[in-house]
């Protein structure tokens, strides 16, 4: 009973750890797309050939459930994957964010690549459950780059934070909610919690979208094995995966594939 989640590189992998937690016994098997990273500034027709490869890829293990792990991929090519995969249950980030992000009060800001922003799908799915919800949204397009990078917190990566969201219009300390609409972003937290304030009240959608995975699928006894694929440099996805999964990973689980 193999659960299969894609992504473009290693952000997805905060998806994965969520889902572990949640339902250790289960078997996984994890593609990171590192040699198109990142999907955030690609065009949606381009994001459609990406994961279409990547499902494809994934189908040979005979996934009970195929987990889109990245806010580009599910805010462009969700309805196309359940369609095409239609026997399998396809989740996106894109819902279970918003939902998450809709039941708190005050402003929401939605932090998310380029991509994801100029698609509209955050305040579409936001506004569709809180009608009268105050959304605003900011491309941040070097946070992908401070996380797989290593550069999580201090004072450089707080200044980049801080530049962004005022160049983004956000007076600062900014009290509401806060959606980390990529889910590279997590390993950012603490920093985007530093530089926004106290009164800010972070949503990370990694979490929310391993909750609605868990709602819809049961624990099974399984091995708790997860395979790692990836389409570009293994060595670096081995050293640097650990700050994304919260744990060492073993170099024989993670092998180069073609897609």
């Amino acid at each position: 009973m193999t659960i299969a989640v894609f992504d473009s590189g290693m952000g997805g992998l905060t998806v994965l750890h969520a889902l572990q937690d949640r339902l250790p016994s289960r078997d996984y098997v994890y593609l990171g797309d590192t040699a198109r990273l990142p999907y955030g500034t690609k065009s949606t027709d381009t994001v459609h050939q990406y994961a279409r490869r990547a499902a494809a890829f994934l189908m040979p293990f005979s996934p009970s459930a195929l987990v889109i792990a990245c806010n580009t991929a599910s805010a462009a090519a969700l309805d196309l994957l359940k369609e095409e995969f239609s026997a399998l249950p396809v989740f996106g980030v894109i819902g279970p964010g918003a939902r998450a992000a809709a039941s708190g009060d005050g402003h929401i800001l939605i932090l998310a690549t380029e991509s994801t922003v100029a698609s509209g799908a955050y305040p579409e799915a936001i506004r569709a459950i809180h009608p009268g919800a105050s959304v605003t949204q900011i491309p941040c397009p070097l946070f992908v780059a401070l996380a797989e990078a290593g550069w999580t917190d201090g004072p450089e990566t707080e200044a980049v934070i801080r530049r962004t969201l005022l160049e983004g219009g956000i007076s600062l300390p900014f009290s509401g909610t806060v959606l980390l609409g990529c889910t590279h972003f997590p390993v950012l937290r603490a920093a985007i919690q530093n530089v926004c304030g106290p009164d800010a009240v972070l949503v990370d959608s990694a979490q929310s979208l391993a909750d609605d995975v868990c709602g819809r699928l049961a624990e099974d006894r399984g091995s708790g094995k997860i395979r790692f694929f990836v389409t570009d440099n293994p060595d670096r996805f081995f050293s640097i995966a650990p700050r994304f999964i919260g744990r060492e990973i073993a170099s024989e689980d993670t092998e180069l594939c073609r897609i």
